[in-house]
């Protein structure tokens, strides 16, 4: 059985390209366009790892990740922020949030697949 992640975006096209990497290596993909549609998208899913944006509509990044962590099934996936973002006091900022790790964009489609491998063991 293959690992589901769900992939948070606002950019259709970053969307797209997290999407295909990620089927192209054999995951299963979930696609939310912000944070409060992944929190609907989450219920009952079960998930092995998210990999979300920063900089969204309605709810944000850290806003999803604090909202992941306070579900019992979410409390122990690893969360990928994946945005533009590399200030760092941004990514403490997620690291407090819950965040496991962190790329930047532009990303190259073997340097995300290496930190899924990583972090899903």
């Amino acid at each position: 059985m293959s690992k589901v992640i769900m992939t948070v975006d606002d950019s259709a096209s970053v969307r797209q390209m997290v999407s295909f990497t990620l089927k192209d290596a054999g995951y299963d993909v979930v696609e939310a366009v912000d944070g409060q549609d992944a929190l609907s998208k989450v219920n009952g899913q079960a998930l092995n790892m998210v990999i979300t944006d920063l900089n969204m509509p309605n709810m944000d990044g850290i806003g999803l990740i604090k909202a992941l962590r306070a579900l019992p099934e979410c409390k122990f996936i690893p969360i990928v922020m994946l945005t533009t973002e590399s200030q760092a006091e941004k990514k403490m900022e997620g690291k407090e949030a819950g965040a496991t790790g962190w790329i930047v964009k532009p990303f190259k489609p073997e340097q995300l697949i290496a930190v899924v491998k990583k972090v899903l063991g």
